[in-house]
């Protein structure tokens, strides 16, 4: 047995001993250098760090930390909810760290060059975070680098072209970014790549031939850009290729028939560019393709025959184009097709029956070519269609009975074509599912099913006397017409009747006293803005009544207390009409109402609440404007005002979606202007006691409605200070306290009302020094005029120091920068702010627009093309979403 030297052991006990203090040593500072960074997060209170401190171990206790041989070489945080830089990142001092990811948290600021000194690093993950900057070009000294994540982020700059030094780089994503410059060509070197993901950046020149060199890519996203020139036909060598997406860019030239070579591909993109010439039959040789989308561009020539043997298709879209020829027969091949596109070409000859061989298909567009021939009687049998738009052709015939075996359509647009015959009666069973029917302009005859929607036309004439015959009538939609005479009692008839609204027109006349009646099963009774004279029925009774609006005609008399009995309702508006009441108070006791209007009127005296706790607690607009209320401000009606007194941020508003046509309006004042509010958004709270005859103080109380978007209070003879309660308002946009007794200095809390867009303290007694800063800045002379004793900007009278004064000098210029945008701002106010208050009228029903008139309804249509582009967009979106490396790896 071999013996070893006593000499030889030591020497061996002295490099173990060595070897362990250094490996302790490098440990410590890998420690040291972490914690220092820890410190740099703006939340200290992170409870995933809580095992990062000095006493634990950092390579067997740290949360994210992992070591090997004693070094850190794993660091993920990923989705840890960190708020800080990278500035006093350790660089340095991980000299083995290998795998860095600090994804989806909230770093900003830029990223350091000493990023290089990580020799090591195979993956780097900085995506989804608040990163700005450069992408450093030390980056090319990562030269073990497999990954580079940094998508969703704030970069800008060029790509540097040092990336293409990472020749073992498998996977590089710096999409949705603001990246600019053209792609370096020097990545045509990275041998090993798989995937390249720049889109949604800002780049810009042609896409580099060396792109073609990359082997063994499979994923190339280059969408959403400004790229130019030809699709370079190098990108035929990409047999590996899966996903090629080029959409939303300004490519232009042929397709490359190279683009056919590409075997493997599932999802081709083409689309949004400005391609010309023909589609290349070499595409019928990519037969995995599932996606294939060339919309949006200029190409011409018929629909190759070739695109029928992609049996694995899901999804086609041409439309957009000026392809021309018939529709090839051969698509019936595609059994798995869910989307069919093809609107928006000069397609012409008969739709092939072949198409009913698509059972799966969900969406068929072939509006606004020229195909002619009778409506496919059988397109009952596919059974999955949901969207159906054949409109602006030249189809005749009548409509089958079949169409109705379509139980899951929701949209069929025919119009503008040459149908003729009866509408089958079976239609009426579909308004369970279908949403939208449009068939105008046609030649269409017999009679009108239960829906009657002429809304927006130019109609003119005495309403129907005859519409009380239809008895299953349950929406009848005829506003913004020229209707005139008088509303016919036979109406009170139709007892299925949902909603009615005639808003718009130029009836006459009394309204009759059956309405009332009504009540038990309306919904919705909107006749505002008619001629409609006399008094309101007395009669109206327990039932469904939400929305009750006549606002702009002439009624006179008494509000009827029998409205008492609708407690369903939600909107009421009597505004601009000659009513002479009381204030009723006893609309209060409604449980769910939330708005409502009685400005110009006849109203008068005192408001006196009831002693009633609950009135009025979910009431968010309130306008009484333009009336003769007189003594002090309701100070006791102010206190039920509940739903006034907190900003719920839970509350949201209605979606879009959902087949909902009818929409409240309400007429509202602001800067002096009437403006009709179309779907009210409920968070939006507001009152407006302006032009009455009340006295005495503005109640501290009302300070205390802190939801107030716009508070109007003038012409009227209120008296005494400014509260300073009324600096509590911090979402108020518009207070106007003009045109009264005030007296006093303003409020130094109005400084902090930093939502205010609009003040008008004019034509009052007000003194002393205006207050500065924030939007006090923004406000012209106008706001204070006629107030003697005010001083300071933007006053010429002096106010404080000469110091002071010069301030203010320094601060009007750029005042009125803010000025003008406050401008922009309120011109916008109604528009973007006010949306939908619908929600409360959903009807549960879905409603069919039937447009049989021989009108030219153009805004219909402009709903059916705008419906079309929203509905192929949102799909394309969700697809993008799904198909996106985001969150998952």
């Amino acid at each position: 047995m071999m013996m070893v030297s006593s000499k030889t052991f030591s020497s061996l006990q002295l490099f173990t001993l060595f070897y362990l203090f250094t490996v302790a040593f490098a440990s410590t500072e890998e420690t040291t250098a972490l914690l220092k960074w820890k410190a740099t997060f703006k939340n200290q209170n992170n409870s995933l760090f809580a095992s990062w401190t000095p006493s634990s171990n950092s390579c067997r206790d740290w949360y994210g930390v992992i070591c090997f041989n004693g070094r850190v070489n794993m660091l993920n945080i990923t989705n840890t909810s960190v708020i800080g830089t990278l500035d006093d990142f350790p660089f340095s001092s991980l000299p083995f760290l290998e795998y860095l990811d600090l994804s989806m948290n909230y770093f900003s600021d830029t990223i350091p060059p000493d990023i290089g000194k990580l020799t090591n690093l195979i993956c780097l993950d900085l995506s989804s975070n608040q990163i700005s900057g450069t992408v450093p070009p030390q980056i090319g000294s990562l030269a073990k680098l497999q990954s580079l994540h940094m998508f969703d982020n704030h970069l800008n700059g060029f790509i540097p072209e040092e990336i293409g030094y990472l020749r073992f780089l498998t996977d590089l994503r710096l999409n949705d970014n603001i990246l600019n410059g053209s792609i370096p060509a020097s990545l045509g070197n990275l041998n090993n790549l798989t995937i390249l993901r720049l889109d949604d950046n800002h780049l810009s020149g042609p896409i580099p031939e060396e792109i073609g060199y990359l082997r063994s890519l499979t994923d190339l996203r280059l969408y959403t850009n400004s790229l130019n020139g030809s699709i370079p036909a190098s990108l035929g060598n990409l047999n590996n290729l899966t996903i090629l997406r080029l959409d939303d860019n300004h490519l232009f030239g042929f397709i490359p028939e190279e683009i056919g070579y590409l075997r493997s591909l599932t999802h081709l993109d083409l689309c949004s560019n400005t391609l010309d010439g023909s589609i290349p039959t070499s595409l019928g040789n990519l037969t995995n393709l599932s996606v294939l989308y060339l919309d949006g561009n200029h190409l011409s020539g018929p629909i190759p025959e070739e695109i029928g043997y992609l049996r694995f298709l899901t999804d086609l879209q041409l439309y957009n184009n000026s392809l021309n020829g018939s529709i090839p027969a051969s698509l019936g091949n595609l059994r798995n097709l869910q989307v069919l596109s093809l609107q928006q070409n000069n397609l012409i000859e008969e739709i092939p029956s072949s198409i009913c061989n698509l059972s799966l298909l969900t969406i068929l567009y072939l509006s606004r070519n020229n195909l002619k021939g009778k409506n496919l009687q059988c397109m009952g049998n596919i059974s999955a269609l949901q969207y159906v738009i054949m409109s602006d052709n030249n189809l005749s015939g009548e409509l089958h009975p079949s169409i109705c075996n379509l139980t899951s359509l929701q949209i069929l647009d025919l119009g503008r074509n040459n149908l003729k015959g009866e509408i089958p009666q079976c239609f009426g069973n579909m308004s369970g599912h279908l949403e939208v029917l449009d068939m105008q302009h046609n030649n269409l005859s017999g009679t009108i099913p239960t829906i009657l929607y002429l809304s927006r036309n130019n109609l003119k004439g005495k309403n129907l006397q005859c519409m009380g015959n239809i008895s299953a009538l349950q929406y009848v939609i005829m506003s913004d017409n020229n209707l005139s005479g008088e509303l016919h009692p036979s109406i009170c008839n139709l007892t299925s009747l949902q909603i009615l609204d005639l808003g718009r027109n130029n009836l006459k006349g009394e309204i009759p006293q059956c309405f009332g009646n009504m009540s038990g099963h309306l919904e919705v009774l909107d006749m505002q803005h008619n001629n409609l004279s006399g008094t309101l029925p007395t009669t109206f009774r327990a039932g469904t009544l939400r929305s009750f609006n006549l606002h702009g005609n002439k009624l006179k008399g008494e509000i009827p207390q029998s409205l008492v009995n609708c407690k369903e309702m939600q909107v009421f508006d009597l505004g601009d009409n000659h009513l002479n009441d009381t204030f009723p108070m006893w609309l209060g006791t409604l449980p769910k109402l939330r708005i409502l209007s009685l400005r110009s009127n006849k109203l008068h005296g005192p408001i006196r609440t009831l002693g009633s706790e609950n009135i009025f607690n979910e009431l968010r607009m309130l306008d009484i404007s333009s009336n003769a209320f007189t003594e002090n401000l309701p100070m006791s009606l102010l206190q039920h005002l509940k739903a006034m007194r907190t900003i719920d941020q839970t509350m949201n508003a209605p979606s879009d979606e959902g087949g909902e046509y009818y929409q409240d309006s309400v007429a509202v004042v602001t800067k002096g202007l009437e403006l009709e509010v179309v779907r009210i958004l409920f968070l939006y709270t507001t009152i407006d006691f302006s032009d009455n005859k009340f006295e005495g103080h503005i109640p501290s109380i009302m300070g205390d409605l802190i939801a107030l978007r716009m508070l109007n209070l003038s012409h009227n003879g209120l008296q005494g200070h400014i509260p300073p309660s009324l600096g509590r308002l911090t979402l108020v946009e518009s207070l106007d306290l003009s045109s009264n007794h005030l007296v006093g200095e303003i409020p130094a809390q109005f400084a902090s009302l930093t939502s205010l867009a609009v003040l008008n303290l004019s034509y009052n007694h007000l003194e002393g020094c205006i207050p500065q800063g924030n939007q006090f800045h923004t406000f012209d002379n106008n706001s204070y005029v006629g107030n003697d004793g005010l001083r300071g900007f933007p006053h010429l009278k002096g106010c404080g120091t000469e110091g002071n004064d010069s301030e203010s000098e320094k601060t009007d210029t750029g005042s009125e920068l803010d000025e003008e945008s406050n401008s922009e701002f309120l011109n916008d106010f109604w528009k973007a702010a006010l949306m939908g208050y619908g929600s409360g009228l959903c009807i549960g029903l879905s409603i069919i627009y039937l447009m049989i008139s021989t009108g030219k309804p153009i805004w219909l249509a402009r709903i059916i093309v705008e419906l079309e582009h929203k509905i192929m967009m949102g799909r394309r979106k969700k697809q993008r979403k799904q198909r996106s490396y985001r969150r998952s790896k």
